[in-house]
C-alpha cells in the first residue's frame, strides 16, 4: 500500500510543462515569421570609401558587381542583359523594394550607371550605392 501513496504524491506534486511548451513554440513561430532576413547579394565585393554617406536600412534588392564587372543577384551571377528581368521579379516581391548596388572599387562605373539607370527605369524610387564608412 505504501507504494501506491507514494507514486500519487509524486504525481500531485509534478508540474505540467505541456501548457508552458505551447506557448514557447506559439512565440517560436512569431518571430520566425516576422523576422526580416538577410539578403545576400552573392559574392563578397571590396566597396569604395566615402566621408559622405547615409545609412540605409532594409534595403530589399542587393545587387553586388565585382572588379571583373560581374553582376551578382540573389546569389546568382546574371548576364547584363538580364538585369532588368531579375529586378522586376524582386519587385513583384516586394513592389516597395529600394535597390542597393554594391559595386567593388575596381569595377566599371559606366556598368554601375547602367545597373542605376535600369532601376529607375522600373519605378524604383530609391537606388542607392553600397560604400564603405572611411
Amino acid at each position: 500500500m505504501s507504494r501506491k501513496n507514494e507514486s500519487e504524491d509524486d504525481q500531485t506534486g509534478a508540474i505540467d510543462l505541456t501548457p508552458m511548451l505551447d506557448v514557447v513554440f506559439i512565440m517560436l513561430i512569431f518571430f520566425i515569421v516576422t523576422a526580416t532576413f538577410i539578403k545576400e547579394a552573392g559574392v563578397e565585393v571590396t566597396r569604395p570609401e566615402a566621408t559622405m554617406a547615409d545609412e540605409k536600412k532594409n534595403a530589399s534588392i542587393l545587387i553586388a558587381i565585382t572588379d571583373e564587372d560581374e553582376i551578382w543577384i540573389d546569389k546568382n551571377q546574371i548576364d547584363p542583359r538580364g538585369v532588368r528581368a531579375q529586378i522586376e521579379r524582386l519587385l513583384a516581391d516586394n513592389p516597395r523594394g529600394s535597390v542597393v548596388i554594391q559595386a567593388d572599387a575596381e569595377s566599371s562605373v559606366e556598368l554601375l550607371a547602367e545597373v542605376a539607370d535600369t532601376a529607375r527605369q522600373l519605378n524604383v524610387s530609391n537606388v542607392a550605392v553600397s560604400t564603405a564608412k572611411k
